[in-house]
């Protein structure tokens, strides 16, 4: 099974991806943003774009990746990944349905000012690249080809994997860190994922 976390950047895909992770016995969770940094080391730089998912290839290694796991690894696979342009998706996400791979889409939404606030929390300004891309983001991801939405606005990211384990069908463990430590847990996976 995949679960392919969608929305807009800082709605909190990953946190809430290794809160899936934490909790569902033999889980995995596959970041197509690795490729993206690969491709940005091994592509001469008048080849590159602006964005990496703009590199069709960038899209055929996450289908094939995605693919090759999902048929040789028994367990639920956890995709974090923002993707707004259809054709993109199609490319990605409906193309691994096509294979006959059980994949459940997810947007995670939430107001603009609730992500400009968690975009701050983790450090981006809001003239950040990220926080540019918001309003786009919005606008093309309640579109319902995105669906199926989830709000998170005013839930905690515990809540919001429980609501995704539901809707997938999945039984999860309870939450592994005790309320008090669960900020701490959050600050250690955006560390994890600080981008340079």
């Amino acid at each position: 099974m995949i679960i392919w976390l969608n929305g807009a950047f800082g709605v909190g895909k990953t946190q809430t991806a290794f809160e899936l992770h934490s909790r569902i016995p033999n889980s995995f969770v596959f970041d197509p943003e690795q490729i993206g940094f690969f491709l940005g080391k091994i592509v001469p730089p008048d080849v590159r774009v602006g964005d990496f998912q703009n590199h069709p290839i960038w899209r055929e290694f996450n289908c094939q990746g995605l693919r090759y796991v999902a048929e040789n690894f028994e367990g639920t696979i956890i995709v974090p990944m923002t993707v707004v342009e259809p054709l993109y998706y199609d490319q990605t996400v409906l193309a691994l349905k096509s294979y006959g791979l059980q994949v459940y889409h997810f947007t995670l939404l939430a107001s603009r000012d609730t992500i400009l606030r968690r975009l701050r929390r983790r450090g981006d300004g809001s003239n950040s690249w990220n926080a540019r891309q918001l309003d786009r983001c919005l606008e093309c991801l309640s579109d319902e080809k995105f669906a199926v939405h989830l709000n998170t606005e005013g839930k905690g990211v515990e809540v919001v994997a429980e609501e995704i384990a539901y809707c997938a069908g999945l039984n999860i463990n309870p939450p592994t860190w005790h309320p008090i430590f669960r900020p701490l847990k959050r600050m250690i996976v955006q560390i994890r994922h600080i981008r340079f």
